[in-house]
């Protein structure tokens, strides 16, 4: 017997907090504090981070700490970009937090907040002319279709297998493209040598 999708109130399902929205005193080394910035497709970049110190660390924290198996993404400047968290050991400024708990498992919901749809919600609910931002409120209140554990289960599993074999043929495509400049630069070194 197929079950219906509910539509349910993202708020309902998940605990949604976000990160501050202080400008804490940046440190030579410290802990990292992690912005939209540091969100991309390929998931949590800390190239280029600012570093905050225990003490601003431990107040961030009291507010939103970070865990593994959360997910978060960007809410001001560049909206998305969810990344499921595989390490924890940073603060979040403005960036939404939404805590593994709840009858929707993150492995689901992580391919559900990549998708086209969610793109489209949330891009309808942005505010701001200059710099786009959207609320913690409106997050909360996104409707969003919710299958049965053992469907998010199985659309979880089977999209994170999707994005593997996606990552690992961009990989070998990389290694291709950097074969095929090295060959580039051996013939034009050659041919310009003669």
């Amino acid at each position: 017997m197929e079950v219906a999708w509910e539509q349910r109130k993202l708020g309902e399902v998940k605990t949604i907090k976000d990160g501050t929205h202080d400008s804490p005193r940046y440190v030579p080394k410290g802990y990292p504090l992690v912005t939209s910035k540091n969100l991309n497709d390929s998931g949590l970049n800390l190239s280029d981070v600012s570093y905050i110190s225990e003490s601003d660390f431990d107040s961030i924290n009291k507010r939103s700490k970070v865990n593994v198996g959360d997910i978060i993404f960007g809410m001001i400047g560049t909206i998305g970009n969810p990344v499921l968290l595989d390490e924890s050991n940073f603060a979040i400024k403005n960036v939404a937090l939404l805590k593994n708990d709840g009858p929707i498992q993150n492995h689901w919901l992580i391919q559900y907040l990549k998708s086209d749809v969610f793109n489209r919600l949330t891009s309808e609910k942005t505010a701001g002319n200059t710099q786009k931002f959207i609320g913690l409120n409106v997050i909360r209140n996104l409707i969003i279709d919710t299958p049965s554990i053992h469907e998010q289960v199985i659309i979880g599993s089977f999209l994170k297998l999707t994005d593997s074999i996606i990552a690992a043929n961009q990989g070998k495509r990389l290694q291709i493209k950097n074969a095929l400049l090295s060959c580039q630069a051996l013939f034009l070194t050659r041919f310009t040598l003669n």
